[in-house]
């Protein structure tokens, strides 16, 4: 293993419909199609990252990059948008003019746990082992995968920062949930009046918003811009809420039977998942592999820590790979 290098890698952006939404996916390295189950190319094994909310690749741009580095680019490196998440470039509509309704809600969170799993199925062969990396929600969305889909080859599942309990009780949880649950529908119209600004002036406010950090990821900035949409937002905050009303108790069941795949990793400081739930599932757990932060990196740590994660995860891994 070495650390994640400056050089470019390959990188392949799709924007496809998933369940009739537009999805937004990014691949990182060689391989563009792993369906294909006769080729006698396909890799062992397939990094697929499973995002928080907001649900859009392009957060995770650098992350996938150092991380396909990091593994000396021996793998592929994919990150999934959650669906209707992205905003779709001109003439590819936000759900597909079908007569065929593949998912009855596709931008709810039971809808993105089925979205993520049809993508697997259409879009990756059996014969390919996974390691998932869930940021967040997507850690509460990978434990459902594991527990709906059984026959996935799951090698590994990297939770990291993982909202999968208690959401609304969080510190965050509190001061989010009326507003995501009660008053979401009041921010729509600020955001389409902000649609209309030249791209530019959106950068900069995104910029203005994020001064407090020392360093902030580029492809962050350029990625948040496509928050001033207000489609994007609507399914954002949709599913924000409810995640508060649905993300309760934590799946032990689930959990347990998957335990010596799974690694946890919680933060320190953070209000959507605190440090009282990594002590109460490391007590229940006490076999599992639960870590606590001790860098002291945000839970949106997409925004200015990308390499860093990437680089711990790869030495957390090296012994799963080298006994491939």
């Amino acid at each position: 293993m070495r650390s994640a290098s400056e050089e470019p890698v390959p990188l392949h952006e799709e924007f496809i419909y998933c369940c009739g939404a537009a999805t937004h996916v990014l691949k990182c390295g060689p391989w563009k199609d792993l369906s294909k189950d006769e080729s006698k190319n396909l890799p062992r094994l397939l990094f697929m990252i499973i995002p928080g909310n907001p649900g859009l690749a392009g957060y995770y741009r650098t992350f996938i990059q150092a991380l396909y580095c990091g593994l000396n680019q021996q793998y592929p490196v994919w990150v999934v948008s959650h669906a209707g998440h992205c905003k779709p470039p001109s003439g590819m509509e936000m759900i597909e003019d079908t007569d065929i309704k593949e998912l009855e809600d596709v931008f709810g969170l039971n809808g993105q746990v089925e979205h993520k799993l049809n993508f697997i199925k259409k879009n990756v062969s059996k014969d390919i082992k996974l390691v998932l990396i869930a940021h967040s929600i997507g850690c509460y969305i990978t434990l459902e995968m594991m527990k709906r889909a059984s026959e996935l080859q799951v090698l590994r599942s990297v939770l990291l920062f993982p909202t999968i309990e208690r959401m609304a009780q969080s510190p965050q949880g509190k001061l989010m949930t009326p507003l995501l649950c009660k008053l979401r529908y009041i921010l729509y119209m600020p955001v389409y009046l902000l649609s209309f600004l030249p791209e530019g002036v959106k950068a900069s406010l995104v910029r203005f918003a994020l001064r407090g950090m020392k360093t902030c990821d580029e492809s962050s900035i350029t990625t948040s811009v496509n928050l001033f949409s207000v489609d994007c937002i609507a399914n954002i905050l949709y599913m924000a809420s409810q995640e508060m009303m649905k993300v309760v108790e934590r799946d032990s069941t689930t959990i347990k039977q998957n335990l010596k795949k799974l690694i946890f990793y919680y933060g320190t400081g953070d209000s959507w998942c605190p440090q009282n739930y990594y002590d109460e599932i490391k007590m229940d757990f006490p076999d599992g592999d639960i870590r606590l932060c001790e860098k002291g990196l945000r839970h949106a740590f997409v925004l200015d820590a990308s390499k860093e994660m990437a680089a711990m995860i790869t030495d957390w891994l090296k012994d799963d790979l080298t006994k491939l």
